[in-house]
């Protein structure tokens, strides 16, 4: 599978990626985290288009092997990667909230850290 991701407003970065799929994506809906607590909190996450309307898409993590640690799951979705929330914030999805922010993709060791969407 190929995850490209062009610079956008969303994440500054760009990224063109081939992954070898070792399992089917499944749409997602929150992550854990561990960047700003030890102990991990909940995101929202969703995919970002370039579609200025209506840009939420859907977030798909997917199984896939990574040269540097084996396994890995691939957190994956719009042309204009992720954009992410803390789930106990209640705002809709916006470029212009500070507690938004964009990434182009992101790799976790287990899928523990992810809430599939029912």
């Amino acid at each position: 599978m190929i995850v490209e991701v062009e610079t956008n407003e969303n994440c500054e970065a760009s990224l063109f990626a081939r992954f070898k799929e070792a399992g089917p994506p499944r749409q997602v809906h929150q992550v854990r985290l561990y960047d700003r607590n030890p102990s991990g909190e909940w995101y929202w996450v969703t995919g970002w288009t370039d579609n200025a309307e209506a840009p939420v898409s859907p977030a798909y993590a997917q199984l896939v092997e990574d040269s540097g640690s084996g396994l890995a799951h691939l957190v994956y979705g719009g042309i204009y990667g992720l954009r992410f929330k803390p789930v106990v914030v209640d705002e809709p999805w916006s470029l212009d909230s500070s507690n938004q922010w964009g990434e182009t993709h992101l790799s976790l060791a287990t899928d523990r850290d992810l809430r599939y969407a029912p």
